[in-house]
């Protein structure tokens, strides 16, 4: 119990941006959960076993009807495509975690591979219960603000317009703090030119797919440039 609580205590600190992006984040799901007519049970329940940020925005459309089975299962997959991706890239990192690999999988989100990608654990702590915690908190964090959200849309009156952009939001604050943190800008630049060309060919109805194939071929030839970043930050 000493072990787990210790690691719990050095995870804590790594994972306050996430904390503050999902609060705020999981509130205006709560809030436009809380729109479509669905309390406080479908947003802590949605939050638990979906924990799929930029899908469950994607899944309010789902509840105004007229998409088949097969229709919500190609728009799942291509907005959930990107975590095979970087998925692959944790297959290393959560092979010695035992028991607890399941839940790793299942609560990699794009915040959480961010840290899990940087934070180290301290000396004397647990490397595996430090992973663990960092993703059992990022969850938790959603799940509150999600629970939030849905408390507070079912009291006071919100104009919901452009609430949506608060995971675009997240997703440029996560892009910074990467930036910033890294000497070599390498990886983050050839995201950012995949994601243009590819936009200004396909379109920003096509793009991810195109964009994500590209990243992927991008970052491996640089893998060896960007390892020895890793293995010096």
């Amino acid at each position: 119990m000493q072990e787990k609580i210790k690691a719990l205590k050095a995870a804590f600190p790594h994972t306050v941006p996430v904390l503050l992006g999902y609060l705020f984040i999981g509130i205006a799901f709560g809030i436009l959960l809380q729109e479509k007519g669905y309390g406080v049970g479908w947003a802590v329940l949605m939050s638990t076993l979906i924990f799929a940020g930029s899908m469950q925005f994607v899944a309010l459309n789902f509840f105004a009807g007229g998409w088949s089975l097969l229709s919500i299962a190609l728009m799942t997959l291509m907005v959930n495509l990107r975590h095979m991706f970087y998925g692959l890239s944790m297959l290393d990192l959560f092979k010695p975690l035992g028991n607890k690999k399941p839940y790793m999988i299942f609560s990699l989100t794009d915040e959480t591979f961010s840290l899990l990608c940087s934070a180290q654990a301290p000396q004397g702590v647990s490397r595996s219960w430090f992973l663990f915690f960092i993703a059992l908190l990022d969850h938790l964090y959603w799940i509150l603000g999600s629970l939030l959200g849905s408390l507070i849309g079912s009291v006071l009156p919100f104009n919901t317009a452009g609430i949506d952009f608060a995971m675009t939001a997240l997703f440029v604050v996560i892009f910074v703090e990467q930036w910033q943190s890294m000497r070599n800008h390498i990886p983050a630049l050839a995201g950012v030119g995949a994601s243009l060309a590819c936009l200004g060919l396909f379109g920003p109805d096509r793009f991810i797919l195109p964009t994500l194939l590209l990243i992927a071929g991008l970052l491996s030839i640089f893998r060896k440039s960007f390892d020895q970043e890793v293995r010096e930050s």
